[in-house]
């Protein structure tokens, strides 16, 4: 094993082993919020709340799943799987939205039984309480998400953060049914402020389908990444052009092709070599991607 992909290993090892304490640490969030929402629940009757504890409920279940796709997505390519495991990442995101979506049918259905049959809700003070524990918990989660997810790029962690961040907002708006109902006596804010919430969940249920999708139908990277490895490549004094880039994503793997057109005089040896820079120069700038490189001379007009 050559030093650089010793190197590339202990990476990958470091990117694995931050998506597996995120995952377990959603989990751990995930269910220490779900307790003490189900309590305040049960003195508090209000149904905003009930929304935030489903909602901590899908959490928990989504971050189960999570970390089965982490695991998962970390096993090495083998003679069967010759890409890597990457999207079983993109698999367990469309399971969340799917689960996710299912549960809002219940949240729904509460908000609109409240709005026919209205109750003031008890206990306001224990329920304000749990709002705020639940908010201290999410920041701290939804960090620590970001900094993995800026480390790995996983779209698992990804798919888990967006729930956890939609908490933050999910939580002040409990806050704000409760205050509303429990001192002002606006008994309607509850089940209203619910629906809000339920809807806002759909949206966010909704961008994390389209994701996975994305990159299950092995949708390019984004222009400017694209753009990005262009220069990368023609920053090479010895590279004339550049065509036939294709990109795709799965996990937190890239996988880049392209053609670099030079010079028709170069010999094998010293054309190698130039792709060979080339790569590793991209690779630094995407330590997680595995490229694959044409090399062209420039009388070759058929340009993809």
């Amino acid at each position: 094993m050559t030093i650089g992909q010793t190197s590339e290993a202990q990476s990958r090892y470091n990117r694995g082993r931050l998506m597996t304490w995120a995952a377990y640490a959603s989990v751990f969030a995930g269910s220490l919020l779900t307790v003490i929402k189900l309590i305040a629940f049960v003195f508090t009757g209000s149904v905003a709340l009930l929304t935030s504890l489903i909602d901590s409920l899908i959490d928990v279940v989504a971050s189960l799943i999570n970390m089965f796709a982490v695991k998962q997505s970390l096993i090495p390519a083998d003679d069967e799987h010759r890409f890597g495991h990457g999207k079983v990442e993109s698999l367990a995101g469309l399971a969340q939205a799917a689960f996710i979506f299912g549960s809002v049918l219940f949240i729904l259905f509460e908000a609109v039984n409240k709005l026919v049959n209205p109750v003031k809700v008890e206990h306001g003070m224990l329920g304000i309480g749990v709002m705020l524990i639940s908010i201290v918990v999410t920041i701290t989660l939804v960090l620590f998400q970001r900094h993995v997810i800026r480390k790995t790029g996983s779209v698992a962690i990804s798919a888990d953060s967006v729930h956890y961040a939609s908490d933050l907002w999910f939580n002040i708006s409990v806050i704000v049914a409760i205050v509303l109902s429990y001192y002002f006596d606006f008994i309607l804010a509850d089940p209203v402020i619910a629906l809000g919430i339920a809807v806002y969940i759909i949206y966010n249920a909704w961008r994390i389908a389209m994701t996975c999708l994305d990159q299950l139908m092995d949708r390019e990277l984004p222009d400017e990444d694209r753009e990005n490895i262009r220069q990368i490549a023609l920053a090479h004094s010895d590279v004339k052009d550049v065509h036939g880039l294709r990109s795709r994503a799965s996990g937190q793997d890239i996988f880049i092709q392209l053609h670099l057109e030079m010079d028709h005089k170069l010999d094998l040896e010293t054309a190698h070599a130039i792709a060979l820079d080339v790569e590793e120069k991209i690779c630094a700038a995407y330590p997680n991607a595995d490229i694959i490189i044409h090399q062209d001379p420039d009388t070759e007009k058929n340009k993809g």
